[in-house]
């Protein structure tokens, strides 16, 4: 399933997950027995504000993918909340959308 899972990343420096990248990916592929081409890896760049003024912001990491189960949804979410921790952010939110093979299509195809 090319492209999947797709990770997307805010509210960290990017020189924090290009770091992280190498070993955040491959130990993601050993949990989730997936082909390393298999990731896609993105940075969202934004900016939180409140009361109009621009708020700190905090590590948020949504994953988009076809449905493995929750175990192995909990190991990617703790394989995460582990290299970010380590890497100097002491709280990380994580999110998962699953995504329905029938809704996502590929040139034109669904999956």
């Amino acid at each position: 399933m090319e492209g999947l899972p797709q990770i997307k990343i805010r509210g960290i420096e990017i020189d924090m997950i290009r770091k992280l990248s190498t070993r955040l990916i491959d130990e993601l592929t050993i949990v989730t027995q997936s082909p390393k081409n298999d990731f896609t890896l993105e940075m969202i760049h934004s900016t939180f504000v409140l009361d109009g003024e621009v708020a700190t912001s905090y590590p948020f990491v949504e994953i988009a993918w076809f449905d493995r189960g929750q175990e192995i949804q909990d190991q990617v979410a703790q394989t995460i909340s582990k290299l970010i921790n380590e890497a100097g952010c002491p709280s990380v939110d994580i999110m998962f959308t699953i995504l329905e093979k029938p809704r996502y299509y590929e040139n034109g195809e669904h999956y």
